[in-house]
């Protein structure tokens, strides 16, 4: 409802990485198991999916998977490492190395599947929120190896060659939009497309480069809630609220009320604990808490989540109050 901008009891909350990372209970399943194999394992995905619903009663549960799950199963080589994140064996940076991106068929990834299906069982009228990397983060992904911090090869392929550009990203749209139906037709009741790194581009080169292909990404999950999110996208707010979605996420950088203004009328605002703020004391979490309540009166409709993902040092004790305290606010 929120994502609609209807009325609702209150402040729905969830986070961002809610599933995983510091609770106890994900790392005691995880234990020798490679991400990518949690991934891919039903009965995993299915548990570590419940675990924050159960601990914290947070209103929407998020699939357990990984923006470059769809990637692997079209057959690239690469791998999640631990302290460094996804690296690519053989990046692609040219015409020839396109041919690696084929296109996503549902019996690529059954597991996504099975495990929405036994998840929405199990969540009764809990919704189940489906993701998927945009294709800009993806593409920075695949060109440079690895995670960046600059984006400095992916820029120079979108500035330098816009044809060669263009043609990577529409095979990675129909990429992330197979992946994302798979989810839908499955049964989830909402996604969020994750362009984690956009914030690296400026205002004018989004429009040219990434918005066309973003665009095209929502028109195509038209039927259920769409939100959209990116970290440093301060100066994109406007932009994003343009490609298409029904929520813009907003990280902590920017205030609700000015977020409000930057991404204009008919959205839903995601957002947006500094997730550092959880590693004070709790007379800290609750005063900017309640910070970020006010100021996201100022949208049509507000979410409470975190500025990006939940850090893994974090107390589960200090989510759970949160949770409770935007319950009760």
């Amino acid at each position: 409802m929120a994502c609609r901008r209807r009325p609702v009891p209150h402040t729905p909350v969830w986070y961002m990485r809610q599933a995983g990372r510091s609770l106890p209970e994900y790392l005691r399943v995880r234990e020798n198991v490679p991400m990518l194999t949690a991934c891919a394992t039903p009965d995993l995905i299915v548990e570590i999916t419940m675990q924050p619903v159960r601990r914290y009663g947070v209103d929407a549960a998020i699939y357990f998977s990984d923006i470059v799950v769809p990637l692997k199963a079209i057959g690239v080589d690469l791998d999640i490492k631990p302290g460094v994140g996804p690296v690519v064996a053989t990046p692609i940076r040219d015409a020839e190395g396109l041919k690696a991106l084929r296109p996503l068929e549902p019996d690529d990834v059954p597991y996504v599947t099975e495990s929405v299906r036994a998840l929405v069982g199990e969540l009764g009228a809990t919704p189940l929120i489906g993701f998927a990397g945009a294709p800009f983060t993806l593409g920075s992904y695949l060109i440079e190896g690895g995670p960046s911090k600059n984006h400095d090869r992916t820029k120079a392929l979108m500035y330098g060659d816009p044809g060669l550009w263009h043609a990577f990203m529409e095979r990675l749209t129909d990429i992330v939009l197979a992946h994302l139906r798979v989810q839908i037709d499955a049964g989830v009741s909402a996604i969020q497309l994750f362009d984690s790194w956009v914030g690296a581009v400026a205002v004018d080169d989004y429009r040219e480069f990434i918005l066309p292909h973003t665009r095209r990404i929502f028109e195509g999950v038209a039927d259920v809630p769409r939100i959209h999110f990116g970290v440093g996208t301060g100066e994109l707010l406007g932009v994003l609220g343009e490609a298409g979605a029904d929520v813009v996420g907003v990280d902590w950088r920017v205030p609700l009320d000015e977020a409000a203004r930057r991404v204009g009328p008919g959205k839903a605002l995601q957002g947006n604990l500094d997730p550092a703020i959880l590693l004070a004391p709790w007379e800290v979490v609750e005063r900017r808490a309640r910070q970020i309540l006010r100021q996201g009166q100022a949208a049509e409709g507000h979410i409470f989540n975190l500025g990006h993902g939940v850090l893994p040092n974090t107390d589960p004790d200090q989510l759970l109050r949160l949770t409770e305290l935007v319950h009760s606010a």
